[in-house]
């Protein structure tokens, strides 16, 4: 698999967007038992997006749906799980390990999103939260928009209990067995988007617990993640 994946519909002369493969090494820190390892991976990614690394800005994930504008790169910002920017020379970065990265691109107004959507998030309409605060920062229309989802857990793969399954239309859930379901966050976030207004969603249909060249928690638990990178030229 190649080191960066990208989502051909998605492809501008006035974006720049991403996702690792393990090619290039787990770029996830919180659990690293080789920092420096990960800090050489994440140079590694910005820099076959022809990116300077030091532009790089973390959306610090805590499964919320908080957004933050950025307008300068900055190391990392604490507690969101959306970062919005119309400016160029600034990397939006976040890690996955299941949860679906989500680019959102405005290209009428050359503004763009990176979201972080687990289950929480997703119930949380964070990616719609990120859409919201693009309309106020910079006067983003959704039928403008064009959006990506990146590599996650695949409905199939995806099992939760009953506990989860019940915050969700119920479009999303099938019964897998017993007391467990499949929950389906790529679908929900599509649908969340279109509701908003969004007619292109574009889905990479790339499950990253099938996939053995991505990191899943729910395969692995062993901290790895691979990361997504949205920018602006």
């Amino acid at each position: 698999m190649a080191p960066v994946l990208q989502i051909a519909a998605l492809n501008d002369h006035a974006l720049i967007h991403g996702f690792s493969t393990m090619e290039l090494g787990s770029v996830g820190l919180t659990h690293a038992k080789n920092p420096e390892a990960v800090r050489d991976a994440r140079r590694r990614f910005a820099a076959a997006l022809n990116l300077d690394p030091d532009t790089l800005t973390v959306a610090g994930a805590v499964h919320g749906e908080q957004v933050a504008r950025v307008d300068e790169p900055t190391d990392s910002i604490e507690g969101v799980d959306a970062l919005i920017t119309d400016r160029p020379g600034i990397a939006l970065f976040a890690t996955y390990a299941d949860c679906y990265p989500i680019v959102l691109w405005d290209p009428k107004h050359r503004a763009a999103g990176l979201v972080h959507a687990g289950w929480r998030g997703t119930e949380a309409h964070v990616a719609t939260a990120a859409l919201a605060e693009m309309a106020k920062q910079f006067g983003t229309k959704p039928e403008d928009v064009k959006a990506g989802i990146g590599p996650g857990i695949c409905g199939n793969c995806y099992e939760v209990g009953a506990d989860v399954a019940e915050r969700f239309d119920q479009t999303f859930v099938k019964h897998s067995t017993g007391d467990r379901y499949q929950l389906d966050l790529a679908a929900a976030n599509t649908a969340q988007l279109n509701a908003a207004g969004v007619r292109d969603v574009f889905n990479l249909d790339l499950c990253t617990k099938e996939t053995e060249a991505l990191p899943s928690h729910r395969r692995d638990h062993d901290g790895r993640r691979f990361g997504a990178i949205v920018a602006l030229r």
